[in-house]
């Protein structure tokens, strides 16, 4: 785990909030930091175990009154009132908050998405619908959308994440979704090449920023260690919205039978609709932040006071750059260009354009290659079931593994390993291998470990600073999309059907990837030693002093380590 180092800290004793009248007379007093374990294993499913009654508030540079003043939240800040370092509170406290953030926050954030990918994966299942022969248009058209759609959606990042960081996620994101629903169910009137890649780009432009906007707004309410098992759940409304689209569509497209039009023009125009339908009611389920969840339509808010002291002061006590930026706080172009040159965020970035090449293509294909084996639209929609299923328990592993191995790069690299034997298989295929074979394979490569949560937040870790976190958050993205228009063009249509070349090029990459996560393993472990050494140098008065005196902003601080 990345981390800022505190110099002189100096550990509060919790008897003294006891005998203060801060804690309650019954609440079992441990040392701060230090909670009772009960167990000393972690179990693969579940935090470990710990005393509900002892004291939850985790040791920071708050504890120190110095550095309490060099990361004290500014005045600006929005949840500067609840701000206490001396506040104290109990794991039952923690948990109990934790849990309603979970229902209340995080459950819509993963409907707000389900709704992004409800209009994301419709286009796969109108390709089970004679939806390239009734447009006219050919494979090629199609990849060009697929091309178009993530070069405008990777534009529009850093624009996008501009806007909401002046106006607010919580104003942003519901617009952004009312305006990719009504481009989305406009596609019921779409009449050929021309219209479907308008509408391509559109969608591009609309849902850019989207991702990272969440991302940036659910980091008010967890902690580094809470975000990457929430980004993975997350991630699951990805798999939830092909599974439910599946079966949508399946009962959808058959209006063309009843009502002589293509049922994947009502499949756009339904699932549109439903989107528009999330959007609005966004409006009213996003607050700007924890302290701010009063509303005409809520006037008691979610959270009490006490409660709100808790979110803000765990939240600060984890991260102290969380602070340095109130939610309504723009950026200029200055720190733009300085995160763009902080080389230390660039491994990262080159992870998130090469790390899903290997398994996109055969995942964007997987319809199409479906029909040509000559299945039907109905049993094409479902033989994808088996793989989104699957994804789902792969997408929750690397997560946990995560935090379980304390090892980014060993939880991320899984993803190539897995791959690269299956692209081998698939390259190896030939025009009589059992069609059921090769379903096999290419249900297993699209089912493949999703890893993607773990490296977003392991950017936004690795970034430390609200102003650095937003800006990184949309390069990262915006180098994800690039990877995604580079898939684009490795199945082409003078190599179809098996595609010898493109598996050949996706092995290639597979192999290239190993080498790069390899060299990022070793790239952060290298700062790390480093910046131990030099830090460990300095005498206690010269920790100190860098700590007032310095200019370095978030990762570039000597007493910040980096996550690997």
């Amino acid at each position: 785990m990345s981390t800022v180092l505190p110099s002189l800290a100096l550990r509060k004793d919790p008897q003294s909030d006891l005998d203060e009248g801060k804690l309650s007379p019954t609440v079992s007093v441990a040392t701060l930091g230090a909670p009772v374990e009960l167990e000393a294993s972690r179990s693969f499913w579940r935090r470990p175990k710990r005393e509900l009654d002892s004291i939850a508030t985790q040791p920071s540079v708050f504890d120190d009154p110095v550095t309490l003043e060099v990361y004290r939240p500014p005045p600006a800040y929005e949840n500067a009132h609840r701000f206490d370092p001396d506040a104290r509170w109990t794991w039952r406290e923690e948990y109990a908050i934790v849990r309603k953030i979970d229902w209340r926050v995080m459950l819509w954030a993963f409907i707000m998405f389900f709704a992004l990918d409800l209009d994301r994966s419709n286009i796969s299942q109108a390709n089970t619908d004679n939806f390239l022969q009734d447009l006219n248009m050919t494979t090629d058209d199609f990849n060009l959308g697929n091309a178009l759609f993530p070069l405008c959606f990777l534009i529009a990042e850093l624009p996008s994440q501009l806007i909401s960081k002046r106006v607010g996620p919580d104003v942003w994101i519901p617009s952004q979704m009312v305006l990719w629903s009504l481009v989305s169910g406009s596609q019921y009137w779409l009449s050929g090449r021309t219209s479907f890649l308008v509408t391509r780009c559109l969608l591009g432009f609309m849902q850019g920023g989207f991702i990272p906007d969440v991302i940036l707004y659910l980091s008010y309410f967890y902690t580094k260690t809470e975000l990457p098992i929430r980004l993975a759940w997350f991630w699951v409304s990805n798999y939830v919205a092909a599974l439910i689209g599946t079966f949508l569509a399946t009962g959808i497209l058959q209006l063309r039978h009843v009502t002589g039009v293509a049922g994947w023009r009502y499949l756009f125009l339904i699932e549109g609709i439903l989107t528009l339908v999330v959007g609005v009611a966004s409006f009213f389920m996003m607050p700007p932040s924890p302290t701010q969840t009063k509303a005409w339509y809520r006037p008691n808010g979610w959270f009490n006071e006490r409660e709100e002291i808790i979110i803000v002061n765990r939240v600060l006590r984890d991260d102290p750059s969380k602070s340095d930026m109130h939610n309504r706080q723009g950026l200029d172009l200055k720190l733009i260009w300085k995160v763009l040159k902080d080389w230390r965020l660039w491994p990262l970035y080159i992870l998130g354009m090469t790390h899903f090449i290997p398994v996109t293509p055969p995942q964007t294909y997987l319809t199409l290659s479906l029909r040509n084996l000559g299945f039907d639209t109905t049993q094409s929609n479902l033989l994808t079931v088996p793989s989104t299923v699957l994804g789902i328990i792969m997408l929750l592993v690397p997560c946990y593994l995560s935090e379980i191995w304390d090892s980014r790069t060993g939880a991320t690299i899984i993803l190539q390993l897995w791959a690269l034997p299956l692209l081998v298989a698939l390259y190896t295929f030939t025009e009589q291998t059992s069609q059921w074979v090769y379903f096999a394979v290419v249900t297993l490569i699209t089912a493949y470990p999703y890893v993607h949560p773990v490296q977003v937040a392991w950017v936004s870790t690795n970034s430390n600073s609200v102003a650095t976190r937003t800006v990184s958050a949309s390069l990262y993205n915006m180098f994800v999309q690039s990877g995604t228009v580079i898939s684009s063009y490795i199945y082409v249509s003078s190599d179809a059907p098996l595609y010898k070349k493109g598996n050949g090029a996706l092995i290639g990459i597979a192999v290239l990837n190993l080498v790069i996560y390899a060299f990022t393993y070793f790239f952060y472990r290298g700062l790390n030693k480093r910046r131990d050494r030099i830090w460990n140098s300095w005498t206690p008065e010269e920790q100190q002093k860098y700590l007032d005196t310095t200019t370095d902003q978030g990762s570039e601080k000597i007493n910040f380590r980096f996550a690997y």
